[in-house]
């Protein structure tokens, strides 16, 4: 059974900074490109992160480029997500989930997901 426990999510000043842990179980992340995605208030859930299995490359999306940065622990079935210079606009409830390539796009690996992490930025 395919699980995602998200972790590190809190309240946090304008310009402050968080990291995230996603640990997976009941598959090997090593095989999969990996993701974060974010869901705002109001707002349908956005993919904000891609680390492949290859080469540990990465993608972001424009709204958080250079200031967000996906890791991942292949040993500890973990994937992180270092954030910092948080704004306003990244309150969310952040979760994880393996992707498969899809085109030039991404799409989840798996229709389960955790409960993700709330992660709150105060102006």
């Amino acid at each position: 059974q395919v699980q995602f426990v998200e972790s590190g999510g809190g309240l946090v000043q304008f310009g402050g900074s968080l990291r995230l842990a996603c640990a997976a179980s009941g598959f090997k992340i090593s095989a999969y490109a990996m993701s974060w995605h974010r869901q705002a208030p109001g707002k349908e859930r956005e993919l904000v992160a891609v680390i492949t299995s290859t080469d540990g490359s990465t993608n972001y999306a424009d709204s958080v480029k250079g200031r967000f940065t996906i890791s991942r622990d292949n040993a500890k079935n973990t994937v992180y997500l270092q954030m910092i210079s948080l704004k306003p606009e990244d309150t969310a409830v952040y979760y994880c989930n393996a992707e498969i390539p899809y085109g030039k796009t991404w799409v989840a690996a798996w229709d389960s997901w955790g409960p993700g992490t709330k992660v709150t930025v105060s102006s």
